[in-house]
Formats: C-alpha cells, sequence, structure tokens
C-alpha cells in the first residue's frame, strides 16, 4: 500500500501503468478507519496484480475535490490517469471493494 501525497499522486496514480486503486480516507472519517485494515487486506491478497495507495483528502482537499471526492470513504480504481470505476460512502463495504477490485484484476 502506498501512501501518495497532493505532491505524488499524478506519478503514482494519474501516470502509472495498468490500474490503480485509490483509498480516499480522512482523519476524522470513522467509516475510512473501519475499512483500513481490509482494504490492507486486499492490498496484500492483490496487490501483485494491481497497484494499492491511499490518499488523506485531509492534507490534499483541492486534489479530492478536482477528483470529485466529496464524500468519505471513496474507493476508486483509475486506469491510463482516469477514474473507471468507484464505490462511495455507503456502498463502500468489503464485499463491494472486493468486488469492484476483482473486476479489474
Amino acid at each position: 500500500m502506498i501512501d501518495v501525497t497532493k505532491e505524488t499522486f499524478e506519478e503514482e496514480v494519474l501516470k502509472a501503468e495498468g490500474y490503480v486503486f485509490v483509498d480516499f480516507y480522512g482523519d476524522g472519517c470513522v467509516p475510512c478507519q473501519a475499512l483500513m485494515p481490509k482494504v490492507h487486506e486486499f492490498a496484500d491478497t492483490y496487490g501483485d496484480k494491481m497497484k494499492f495507495t491511499s490518499l488523506n483528502t485531509t492534507k490534499a482537499r483541492r486534489l479530492a475535490i478536482a477528483q470529485k471526492v466529496l464524500g468519505l470513504p471513496v474507493m476508486a480504481v483509475y486506469k491510463d490517469g482516469e477514474k473507471v470505476e468507484e464505490v462511495v460512502k455507503d456502498d463502500a463495504t468489503p464485499e463491494n471493494i472486493e468486488a469492484m477490485i476483482k473486476k479489474y484484476i
């Protein structure tokens, strides 16, 4: 799992080859904290097939807004710099997140 920042997001996510998973989370986001261990588990399980990254939106608000991340948690899959799918807020369950990952590996 790679922690990206507003300085490294473009290089690690938008310019990356293949599919990139991004966990958008915030400091005070309780559902984000609850999902984090499961997301790290997915990174361990599927990390050889897809790049896994996380971005703390508390420290990168403008970037989050530019990526149309308006509520948390958001789990998104990018390919060639484009967001191809995301699960947001109440839909961001471990089952839905894993199903989305499996579509792209």
